[in-house]
């Protein structure tokens, strides 16, 4: 692939500066948008006249459609330019911010959600993009350590924010407030925003996107259908039936088309392999909190929108720090050894929010929080690193975007799975009056962990490179069993 790019640009340049501000706005309204609007789902309900056990399809559309447009992300960017891509997506962005905004039923915000899930898939993607094209590879890890900031930032103001926007205003501000950061965005991204693009490129697998994006949205359906019950039970094992098909269809077509969309080298690399299949299972879990607890917050314990905002701040704090421990911790026990204690801790700490309760101690539930979001922070960081760190130069590109699907595509399954199990156990407790909502999400905590808990033996299957002294002796006695 040949490409027509301007010249790097030096990293102290003005040009670079706006460069960088430009990406970091885009890591900004991604990160905020993908956390503020879990606080207000419970408002938005009340607004549409809809249960806020069914609004599940908030999160789902917005996540689904993310995950569909990040393998075309990297061709859009060559075959239309960074600069146009970027700026379509801006305004795919905000104008459907302003839709959700406009919504007055659920199937009306559903269709805006999609519209900016597509404008979100592509302003992280194409602005790496431009960064990697940009910016000299020895100023590079510095500029994405700038970008990410906000990144990070989002999640940590994200739900307080949204808490606070419905009680001193209303949910739609939820929404509104990217219209201005979406005008000031493509304003500076036309005028300084780097034209990268492609002269000659690989033809674009045309199908086996299709069969692909058809499998993730047809399992994602089947899967949110069980939380519906509009939606008949032969319905929902079509849906599944027909998104098996056209993945296994996928898979046999890529095993013989000369460039498909993924190729199956990756999947001869063993890390690479388990730490895909551990990203899927284990990120349900992970990837439900977010839609779980600011929602049980309010409809199972009764509390405010802004004290559920911040009681998710403790998460995010908590995340940030432990990402600080994290690589000494790898390289001291290995990521065998990390992932498989760590999935084991994420899920028993995703069930003890079963034993939450309106009179549960605060100091308590804060205490879980802190833990879920340092063992959670963990998890990402050991189950990305290792799916990625053995993959060779030519497969490390289609590798990141995969495993960037992935990460997208299993939070969709996550919340739908959650919201399933909350319809079903609501529906068993039925006869138990005002306790109804509360054991459905107590119970829904239980399954989700245990779900999380059974991914552990994935992780297990990871070549032990570390044995630290704790572990020497349990090695040493199973390998003299197994010789024997």
């Amino acid at each position: 692939m040949s490409l027509s790019v301007p010249p790097a640009i030096p990293a102290s340049s003005e040009k670079s500066t706006c460069l960088l501000w430009i990406v970091a706005i885009g890591f900004f309204m991604q990160a905020l948008d993908s956390t503020v609007v879990n606080t207000t789902l419970p408002a938005i309900a009340n607004t549409l006249n809809e249960s806020p056990l069914r609004m599940q399809s908030v999160i789902i559309s917005y996540v689904l459609t993310t995950a569909m447009l990040i393998p075309a992300s990297g061709w859009l960017a060559d075959h239309f330019g960074t600069r146009r891509t970027f700026l379509i997506a801006i305004i795919l962005f905000t104008s459907g911010s302003v839709g959700c905004a406009l919504s007055s039923t659920l199937q009306q915000l559903v269709i805006a959600r999609i519209i900016q899930g597509a404008g979100g898939a592509l302003l992280v993607p194409v602005g790496r993009l431009s960064l990697l094209r940009a910016i000299p590879r020895n100023d590079f890890l510095q500029a994405m350590s700038f970008v990410t900031i906000p990144g990070l930032i989002g999640p940590l103001i994200g739900p307080t924010l949204g808490g606070w926007l419905v009680e001193v205003a209303s949910w739609h501000w939820v929404f509104l407030i990217n219209l201005p950061i979406g005008v000031a965005g493509y304003f500076f991204a036309s005028k300084h925003m780097p034209d990268f693009r492609s002269i000659t490129y690989l033809p674009f697998d045309y199908m086996g996107y299709i069969l692909l994006s058809f499998s993730m949205i047809a399992i994602s359906l089947s899967l949110d259908g069980l939380s519906d019950l509009a939606m008949q039970h032969a319905t929902v094992l079509i849906l599944l039936f027909l998104g098996l098909v056209s993945l296994t269809a996928y898979w046999l077509r890529a095993i013989r088309f000369l460039n498909p969309l993924f190729p199956l080298a990756l999947f001869k690399v063993h890390s690479f392999c388990i730490g895909f299949f551990g990203n899927l299972f284990a990120r349900i879990g992970s990837g439900s909190m977010p839609f779980l607890i600011p929602l049980f917050l309010q409809v199972g314990l009764g509390y405010s929108p802004v004290k559920a905002g911040v009681l998710m701040i403790p998460v995010a704090v908590a995340g940030i720090v432990s990402k600080k421990i994290s690589n000494p911790l790898i390289k001291k026990m290995g990521y065998r050894n990390v992932l498989v204690i760590n999935t084991l801790c994420v899920g028993i700490m995703i069930a003890s929010f079963s034993l939450a309760a309106p009179a549960h101690y605060m100091s308590l539930f804060v205490l879980q929080l802190i833990m879920f979001g340092a063992v959670n922070s963990l998890q990402f960081t050991a189950m990305n690193t290792v799916t990625l760190k053995d993959l060779k130069d030519d497969l490390v590109s289609s590798g990141n975007s995969l495993l960037s699907m992935i990460m997208m595509l299993s939070m969709s399954f996550g919340v739908a799975t959650a919201g399933g199990l909350l319809r079903t156990f609501r529906e068993v407790f039925s006869n138990l009056g005002s306790i109804q909502t509360l054991k459905a999400f107590q119970y829904t905590f239980i399954c989700i962990g245990l779900i999380t808990i059974a991914s552990t033996w994935i992780f297990g299957q990871l070549d032990n490179e570390c044995k630290p002294p704790l572990f020497k002796g349990f090695f040493r006695r199973r390998s003299q069993m197994l010789t024997k």
